[in-house]
């Protein structure tokens, strides 16, 4: 069986769903669409979920906290969550010249890419279920294809996403 670790690109996740009008499935079990994706002979070991508290508006706030406290009900030894941060960021208005504070969504990227890293270098995982389709990604993609060509990096995209590179071909295996 080829073991397989899922790592959820949380806001890439949130914002495809809700962008493709699907807001019904906002409250994914995360375990059980990381299953859904396994090809027969895969076992799936963890899913380890990435994202950041949002900082507002309050109600946002409140809906995803609680979306989160759901998510800590599942198999602590099959999920786990990590947590970047948020970042005000100064907007200048180009037309009137007013700045404003935008907030920005920092680490997750490079959590990811140092959890991905690890787990391939700890042999935690054949498969490596990336579900984003942030081209940010790709240079951690092709890291882990050069340093494990053994270990296959298999990207699946959020609704209505798509990374804008060329992918990377593998023998027998598109990875984008």
């Amino acid at each position: 069986m080829q073991r397989v670790i899922s790592y959820v690109d949380g806001f890439n996740l949130y914002f495809g769903l809700r962008d493709s009008g699907l807001r019904r499935h906002l409250w994914l079990d995360l375990l059980k669409l990381s299953e859904n994706l396994l090809k027969s002979g895969q076992v799936l070991v963890q899913v380890k979920y990435f994202t950041s508290h949002i900082s507002g508006p309050h109600s946002k706030r409140r809906r995803q906290l609680a979306y989160l406290e759901a998510l800590g009900t599942l198999d602590a030894g099959r999920f786990s969550m990590s947590f970047g941060k948020y970042q005000d960021n100064p907007r200048r208005c180009g037309k009137c010249g007013a700045e404003e504070s935008v907030p920005a969504e920092k680490m997750t990227d490079v959590n990811i890419a140092v959890e991905m890293l690890k787990d391939a270098f700890q042999e935690r995982f054949d498969v490596a279920l990336l579900v984003s389709a942030d081209s940010d990604l790709c240079p951690l993609v092709k890291a882990v294809r050069t340093l494990f060509p053994q270990k296959a990096v298999v990207a699946a995209f959020p609704p209505g996403r798509a990374a804008r590179v060329k992918h990377f071909e593998t023998p027998g295996m598109g990875i984008y």
